[in-house]
């Protein structure tokens, strides 16, 4: 989406800012200004500081820090991992690329954004390497 690695859009609001990004293929976080924590999901202000926060894109890569697999009555089974993304940030996503049950706490694992219905949606898959 940017060229640069820092990016910003003061018309839309945070989650907004995120999808279309995500539509982009970036994975877009927020920087505390204060602190230079990584923050995540996208808001408006920085938690317990109060301070403004700048957009950055993610490179993508980050390890599996805790998952669980979902058996649905009616469809096939899908993971549901905590992904800790290399810039310092937490978020939930699935794993693809490798059965639910497979996905291990650990493993290595590379941005791919996926459409889902008219939105577009970060998911992970393995990179091959466990940390």
């Amino acid at each position: 989406m940017a060229d640069e690695k820092t990016v910003s859009d003061e018309t839309l609001s945070p989650r907004a800012y995120f999808e279309r990004c995500c539509a982009a293929g970036d994975l877009a976080f927020q920087r505390d200004a204060t602190t230079g924590k990584a923050v995540f999901p996208p808001r408006v202000v920085a938690p317990i500081s109060g301070a403004t926060l700048a957009w950055e894109v993610s490179a993508g890569t980050g390890a599996v820090h805790a998952t669980t697999t979902v058996h649905s009555r009616n469809g096939d089974p899908y993971n549901i991992a905590l992904i800790d993304l290399d810039e310092g940030f937490r978020m939930m996503a699935r794993v693809d690329g490798i059965a639910p049950q497979d996905v291990r706490i650990g493993l290595r694992v590379h941005l791919c954004m996926q459409r889902d219905g008219e939105d577009v949606v970060p998911v992970f898959v393995p990179s091959g390497e466990v940390r």
